[in-house]
């Protein structure tokens, strides 16, 4: 029998995702921008928003995912694609700049069986690794070990994604 580690910031998770598929925590969050930042929403573009996941594999694993509810990628208009990309790659900068991880995992499950938490709302991982992240709690006790309070990493990320951005914004009196 395996150990039981007490999460009580699970259950809410628990209670917010329902077994008919009516209940979308991206579209909710999609739909109330003035809560942002109790919502741990980094960063919204016209068609996508960057997000931190409450929780995480590893401290900073970020979410990225479009407005419009939709199970996969063949589903969103080139825009919607193009911009999933370009807010993953802010992503990757951000996390660069606040917490210098020495690699990342970024990818997408699409579908139950390929171990899609949310299956109707197709979103991207971006999780920040770094050697020894996993370590004996993991390997030997099954337990996750996250260092950080996901808010105190969401100022720390909302900081360095505003950077970028005006870093890579073009100089004012630009044509």
């Amino acid at each position: 029998m395996a150990d039981i580690l007490w999460a009580p910031w699970r259950l809410d998770y628990i209670r917010s995702v329902s077994g008919d598929g009516k209940n979308c925590f991206l579209c909710d969050l999609a739909l109330a921008p003035q809560q942002d930042q109790s919502n741990l929403v980094v960063a919204r573009t016209p068609d996508c928003m960057l997000l931190m996941n409450r929780y995480p594999y590893v401290n900073g694993h970020l979410l990225i995912a479009p407005y419009r509810h939709v199970p996969d990628l063949t589903e969103l208009s080139l825009t919607e694609r193009i911009a999933l990309m370009e807010l993953t790659t802010h992503a990757q900068k951000s996390l660069h700049r606040a917490m210098n991880p020495q690699g990342f995992n970024i990818g997408i499950n699409i579908g139950r069986c390929a171990g899609a938490g949310v299956v109707g709302h197709v979103h991207i991982h971006v999780v920040p690794r770094w050697s020894g992240d996993i370590n004996f709690m993991t390997v030997v006790g099954q337990v996750r070990v996250i260092p950080q309070a996901v808010e105190e990493a969401f100022r720390q990320l909302s900081k360095a994604h505003a950077e970028i951005l005006s870093a890579s914004a073009p100089p004012a009196n630009a044509p």
